[in-house]
């Protein structure tokens, strides 16, 4: 059914409630008096689970993550290159940079406390680190990276403002910053707001405690103008089987399940934690031990 057709029907069923207007067009499943409410719910979250079976790797971009570190590396200066990824996990992200940037030599390290995840990596080379991104200085020194992953991980993360300002202290000037973060303005999160559901990428009972848009990614890493974003891509395309989601993401990255951006760390001077000073929050951001 065409999704403004339904949004209609369910728009004039909720009108016909003998109480107020209700907020959501498929409230009417929802009141009290209704016996569809948990049925409604479970059948939905099953119906939607079913949609995305089997396409759930898309999501990470694993291509997109080495294709946009190539297409960095490839205006930087020959020689070796400093790889640094802020989640590492199975080291995948990693592995593909460095398939994708061969025969250039590159030192790669990771952040992880997974121990078969740290063993892992470091019998394949990665100097592997176990910090808090949150709450500590990442164990590098200034700008001696040339390139920094962050691939799902933000989402899980409230101290962005000290993590984006720890990668641009240990980043170069003119290093990347590669980000991938699930899309709360994908098609299928758009879908589950106007049946009144909570999105997937930031649920409430779930793992992730911030949820990110293209433009309100973008505004936030450029803030201060200590970054600059040079390409977003999008990943996956729910409810659509692998080869047509690629093709879909690839077309509107906007309404894709991941976003992907490609930053480049500005010749600016300072700390990005310093846009904190210029705003107010009623949130106490941490800024550093000492602050």
């Amino acid at each position: 059914m065409n999704i403004g057709i339904a949004a209609s029907a369910f728009g004039l069923l909720a009108m016909t409630d003998t109480g107020p207007w209700l907020q959501s067009p498929c409230d009417f499943l929802l009141t009290p008096h209704s016996s569809l409410s948990f049925c409604y719910h479970f059948s939905m979250r099953a119906f939607l689970a079913k949609l995305k079976r089997g396409t759930e790797e898309l999501n990470y971009g694993r291509e997109i993550v080495a294709a946009m570190a190539n297409r960095h590396a490839a205006t930087l200066p020959e020689g070796p290159l400093a790889v640094l990824d802020l989640g590492l996990g199975s080291g995948a992200d990693l592995e593909n940079v460095r398939a994708a940037l061969a025969p250039r030599r590159l030192r790669l390290f990771g952040l992880d406390s997974y121990e078969p995840n740290v063993r892992s990596a470091r019998e394949r080379g990665v100097a592997v680190a176990s910090v808090n991104i949150e709450k500590e200085a990442l164990p590098y020194d200034d700008a001696s990276m040339d390139l920094v992953l962050a691939n799902q991980v933000l989402e899980h993360t409230k101290e962005i403002f000290w993590i984006v300002s720890e990668v641009g202290r240990v980043l170069k000037p003119g290093g990347a910053f590669i980000v991938g973060v699930p899309n709360l303005a994908s098609l299928h999160s758009r879908v589950m707001l106007l049946l009144g559901m909570q999105p997937s990428p930031i649920d409430v009972l779930g793992p992730h405690v911030r949820g990110f848009t293209k433009g309100g990614l973008t505004n936030f890493l450029t803030e201060g103008g200590f970054f600059e974003v040079a390409e977003v891509k999008g990943a996956n395309f729910y409810p659509f089987p692998p080869a047509i989601a690629k093709l879909k993401a690839r077309f509107a990255p906007t309404f894709a399940v991941s976003l992907f951006l490609r930053c480049r760390r500005t010749e600016k001077e300072g700390r990005f934690i310093q846009v904190l000073d210029e705003r107010f929050f009623e949130t106490p951001f941490f800024r550093g031990v000492g602050d």
